[in-house]
């Protein structure tokens, strides 16, 4: 019946547009054509929009899993091309990080920096090719800050994702399979699409076409702002099938604010581990209510368990929204700004109880040190691993080092003999009893083993201090 109703508001939007054209062509003029100021509409947007989308080409390692399990992570050389958008006129661009993890070199390719006047020739120049650096990149969220050295350019600006609706129109830019300055059209499929099951990550879900090398390139509303940057397809042939995603930009404004500010992205949490309630769940445990969001844990001295919550409560909002299921509560947690405090109004037994509590910054994930090596200068051959010294920097991304020395496993070399033992993101502080304060000082003192000597390592894992025995080959 649905669609019956909308065949027939078609067959009527078309047949008054015809009507409206023969009684304009009858008076001695032609009225505006619906479709051709929607075509002009999109003409102008597209042209005004490509001038700050831009093609990222970068050149580096990257990790690559050598089994599912992800137990062995291995460098290869890899030269990939995706897009990026240009967000603050000082040349400032946000792209994928799976565009540029790894990298030793990332250049970016400019638009054309000018409106295309009509009457030009079709083939339009482009802008000059220039080196960029990395700000900062953030491996959860997928998203990577450039800078190059360059004023006054074009940008665009980021919209609000939590105003999108399913069927909304979009555009695509990007520069799919190296096509450079190309636009592609479509709707919003879902504005809330999450594809683990565990990842609090939401992904706008379009059939707007995305092929590789769209990556980092922005999804844009019809008043020509950036509602997602363009992540990801699902396919069977490699190339689009209509189900693309974007990473929201309301995610997107949060993690490049960080990476301009302080180069990595803090992350918050409250120390629960929260369960989507099912009518079976609730029927079992007697809750209020068979939907919502309930505690299944609550974390020994966590900020949660602090505050007084307890499992068994039924979360009924999260600073006055309603919590209708797990993700959601996840999603809003991981956005919340480290230090701040929510407030949690949960249901416990017959009581409606408010708690105030203060987000903390969640464990990052070990294997980001890895795109900050460099092979030939980080590799440590005689333990088949890659390691970073502890800097500045280094010790930021890690507060509560128990020692204050030491060298940062960022990842395994092709081969390495220890897969099993050592894992990215432990630190090594010693060998047998020698302090080791940098990659030239670990070298030096496994060199004065022989093979088939024992070797023991004292590397800290997870705030414990352990003793590894390894035999070198």
């Amino acid at each position: 019946m649905q669609l019956l109703n909308l065949s027939l508001v078609v067959l009527l939007f078309f047949a008054g547009l015809a009507q409206a054209q023969e009684t304009g062509k009858a008076a001695g003029h032609t009225p505006p054509d619906a479709l051709h100021e929607l075509s002009a509409s999109l003409e102008s947007l597209s042209q005004h929009a490509g001038r700050a989308v831009v093609q990222v080409f970068s050149t580096g390692f990257v990790l690559n899993d050598e089994d599912e399990s992800g137990e062995t992570a291995l460098l290869t050389r890899q030269k990939s091309t995706g897009s990026g958008v240009i967000f603050r006129a000082d040349g400032y661009i946000v792209t994928n990080a799976h565009v540029v993890k790894g990298s030793r070199q990332v250049q970016v390719q400019l638009g054309e920096l000018r409106e295309h006047a009509s009457g030009h020739s079709v083939m339009r120049a482009s802008g000059p090719k220039l080196e960029a650096k990395i700000v900062g990149i953030d491996r959860d969220s997928d998203l990577a800050v450039l800078k190059i050295d360059r004023t006054d350019l074009p940008v665009l600006e980021f919209g609000d994702s939590e105003q999108l609706r399913q069927g909304q129109l979009v555009l695509a830019f990007g520069n799919p399979l190296g096509l450079s300055n190309s636009v592609t059209m479509g709707v919003v499929s879902s504005t809330g699409r999450q594809i683990k099951t565990d990842d609090p990550m939401l992904y706008i879900q379009t059939d707007a076409p995305i092929n590789p090398g769209n990556s980092g390139g922005p999804l844009l509303d019809a008043d020509g702002r950036v509602v997602g940057i363009n992540t990801f397809i699902i396919s069977q042939s490699g190339g689009s099938e209509g189900i693309g995603f974007a990473i929201p930009s309301n995610v997107v404004r949060t993690v490049v604010e960080q990476l301009c500010k302080e180069g990595h992205v803090h992350r918050g949490q409250i120390g629960v581990y929260a369960q989507t309630i099912t009518p079976a769940l609730a029927a079992g445990l007697d809750l209020p209510k068979d939907w919502g969001v309930v505690l299944g844990d609550v974390e020994p001295d966590s900020p949660a368990d602090k505050a007084g919550l307890k499992p068994g409560d039924v979360v009924l909002s999260l600073d006055g929204r309603v919590m209708e299921n797990a993700r959601q509560l996840a999603v809003h947690l991981y956005r919340k700004p480290v230090g701040e405090t929510v407030a949690l109004e949960v249901q416990r037994g017959a009581e409606k109880l408010t708690f105030k509590v203060k987000v903390i910054e969640r464990q990052d994930d070990p294997q980001r040190f890895a795109d900050m090596v460099d092979p030939e200068k980080n590799i440590v051959n005689r333990l088949g691993i890659l390691c970073i010294e502890i800097n500045q920097q280094v010790a930021q991304m890690l507060p509560d080092l128990r020692k204050p020395y030491g060298v940062v496993v960022a990842a395994r070399a092709a081969g390495s003999p220890y897969s099993t033992e050592l894992n990215p993101g432990d630190v090594i502080h010693a060998v047998d009893s020698e302090p080791i304060t940098s990659v030239a000082a670990l070298r030096a003192a496994l060199d004065k083993h022989k093979p088939g000597d024992p070797t023991i390592l004292q590397i800290e894992r997870d705030g414990r201090l352990m003793y590894l025995d390894l035999e070198q080959e």
